[in-house]
């Protein structure tokens, strides 16, 4: 069975912080290409950060300087930093893993809520 499990979503004021986990079963971690999709209210489900299975990452225009993708493939975990938050960074945050680089993903988490607001 092929769990990813979120977590550190939360409620944050604007320019705060916060750091997602997501903890991977059931696939061979270092094999995959994993990052982070949000879903804003009202808004298409749109994808903000991928690390590939060797270790380079990118991010969405919008997130780029604020926000850094990481893994540890030893504690089969990714995460994603989130820094200077803002209000329209207010969405459910949903992990993923991907075999192929330019396909879909292949799995998804359960997503965790990041509101931001004063």
């Amino acid at each position: 069975q092929v769990q990813l499990v979120e977590s550190g979503g939360g409620l944050v004021q604007p320019g705060g912080s916060l750091r997602l986990s997501c903890v991977a079963s059931g696939i061979t971690f270092s094999r995959y290409h994993m990052g982070w999709y949000r879903q804003a209210p009202g808004k298409q489900r749109e994808l903000v950060a991928v690390i590939s299975h060797s270790g380079n990452e990118n991010t969405v225009e919008s997130v780029q300087g604020r926000f850094t993708i990481s893994r540890d493939n030893a504690k089969s975990t990714q995460y994603l930093q989130m820094n200077s938050l803002k209000p329209e960074d207010t969405a459910v945050y949903y992990c993923t893993a991907r075999r192929d680089r330019l396909a879909s993903p292949d799995y998804w988490g359960q997503g965790t809520q990041v509101t931001v607001s004063s």
